[in-house]
């Protein structure tokens, strides 16, 4: 269920989404309010839900991360253990940044940043060691042309 937001709260997340580590003092000036009504608002929306967490976002080459797969997978198994086991596999791998559970032929995709060619291979046969999967065809990001965590409110 959606959680009403007014305009003021609105460009509160914007500045919270273009930057977290402002001071309050800064949101509080780029969105026209004081400290005090922006913080009792951040307060709210935490307890609301629609603030998940604060985090800082970090750059993946320059810590020598410099291969991004997109990874498609068709599982074998699609009962409630087989589902179990592959979603715990994938939470136990650190390389994978993001999965996704499809509608159509692919049962899953998943992104997985990684120091290069070697380090997916031994993701890969790590993950198949572990699940039963039918097919696996991963395509290497040549170069990322858009990423962005804002969302359009």
């Amino acid at each position: 269920m959606a959680v009403r937001l007014d305009d003021l709260d609105r460009k509160i997340l914007v500045e919270l989404q273009q930057d977290g580590g402002q001071s309050l003092d800064e949101i509080a000036r780029q969105v026209g309010s004081s400290k005090t009504p922006v913080w009792n608002r951040i307060r709210k929306m935490r307890e609301a839900g629609v603030i998940r967490q604060q985090t800082f976002l970090l750059d993946a080459e320059a810590l020598g991360f410099e291969a991004c797969f997109f990874v498609l997978i068709r599982t074998s198994e699609h009962d409630a253990d087989g589902q179990a086991r592959f979603l715990t596999a994938l939470n136990a791998r650190p390389e994978v940044l993001e999965a996704h559970r499809l509608a159509g032929d692919i049962d899953y995709i998943l992104k997985v940043v990684v120091t290069n060619a070697r380090a997916y291979d031994t993701f890969y046969q790590a993950l198949i060691s572990e699940v039963k999967v039918h097919n696996v065809t991963a395509l290497l990001s040549m170069e990322e042309i858009k990423s962005t965590t804002m969302l359009p409110i």
